[in-house]
């Protein structure tokens, strides 16, 4: 027949995620590390990539990847989970956490992620929004918790879209007051030079959540992980898809590890171009830029939504979030080039001047 029942009741109103991925000549809108994989390392990974047997299934665990990511943090391989990018770790958790008569509880503005995977689960969003300078309402997210119906947090740190660490001291107050899994989001934590890593001993319901997409440049090989009690990863385990990590990220994951400490120089230039880009932004009449932690910037300014297409028709691509709920007149650049980011500051002060 020429009709078709509908999709489920909860995709009725939801938004699918749109990256606005659009192509431009200077791509700073996704966060992604500007500096490409090194051609010595690139050519290591191809070598290993030849010798995956491609007509038979992946390690369903990434076993040896595994092992190197538990060493290196001081763990047991039970305590990490490798996932096809923070996406489908995020997902999992919705899915091992969330679910009908569950609540989640989620501190806008933040990544849109979390809540559409509430939703997607049936899980109810308990939203506490971040006071006006983006910071987290410490004191209102512990009341809430207190109420003690609360399954699973997630605090980003630092926090996407606005730049934030998440205060150490509440992120402790918050474990300690809850039996909830709480799930710090560190995708972002090389460039703050900062990790909740040394508290997992301590505290069985925090999960640690990373990613290789961004300060290993390896955006385009999708590979997360998350490090945790042993009995949390074992939940992980009974709702994620099979043969998740593909045998060729695998290896190319295996090989960027192994080589991380090369990826310093790129990691301390982009805090570098960070500070510097903050400090330009202060000087440019009408843009109001927050204090950021991590690759990126959010910064204000006046008809955002005219300043982004500017930008754009000038070959330079940013975020827009100028019409986000808690983010309005708001929008993110990614730290990228020296290059690259002289040319945006040069052509936002021109837009801006009029």
């Amino acid at each position: 027949m020429n009709t078709v029942r509908k999709s489920a009741p909860q995709l009725e109103t939801l938004v699918p995620y749109d990256p606005k991925y659009l192509p431009a000549r200077i791509m700073n809108s996704a966060n992604e590390n500007p500096c490409d994989v090194e051609e010595q390392i690139k050519r290591e990974a191809m070598s290993a990539v030849r010798n995956v047997k491609l007509n038979r299934y992946p390690d369903p665990l990434a076993n040896e990847l595994r092992d190197l990511i538990a060493e290196s943090n001081g763990l047991d391989r039970s305590q990490v989970l490798l996932g096809n990018g923070g996406d489908e770790l995020l997902f999992n958790l919705a899915l091992a956490y969330g679910g009908p008569g569950r609540k989640f509880l989620n501190m806008p503005p933040t990544f849109s992620v979390y809540e559409n995977n509430a939703q997607l689960t049936g899980t109810e969003v308990v939203n506490v929004p971040r006071r006006a300078d983006y910071s987290i309402d410490e004191e209102a997210v512990l009341a809430r918790v207190a109420e003690g119906d609360i399954d699973f947090i997630i605090v980003t740190s630092p926090n996407n879209p606005t730049g934030q660490l998440a205060p150490e001291d509440f992120v402790l107050k918050l474990l300690n007051a809850t039996d909830a899994l709480v799930m710090v989001d560190e995708a972002y934590f090389e460039f703050s030079r900062t990790t909740l890593r040394p508290y997992l001993m301590q505290h069985k319901n925090l999960v640690l959540l990373r990613t290789f997409s961004k300060a290993f440049s390896l955006a385009g090989v999708r590979l997360g992980y998350l490090l945790g009690d042993e009995c949390v990863i074992r939940e992980f385990l009974k709702v994620r898809q099979p043969y998740s990590v593909d045998a060729v990220s695998q290896v190319i994951g295996k090989v960027i590890y192994q080589n991380r400490a090369k990826f310093e120089p790129s990691i301390i230039q982009i805090i570098s171009e960070r500070e510097r880009m903050e400090q330009e932004l202060a000087t440019i009449p009408g843009v109001t830029a927050y204090p950021s932690d991590s690759n990126y910037i959010l910064f204000k300014v006046a008809d955002a939504g005219d300043v982004w297409q500017k930008l754009f028709d000038r070959g330079i691509l940013i975020r827009d979030f100028s019409r986000s709920k808690y983010l309005e007149g708001s929008l993110r650049v990614s730290v990228g080039t020296p290059e690259e980011n002289d040319e945006f500051l040069a052509e936002l002060r021109k837009i801006v001047a009029g």
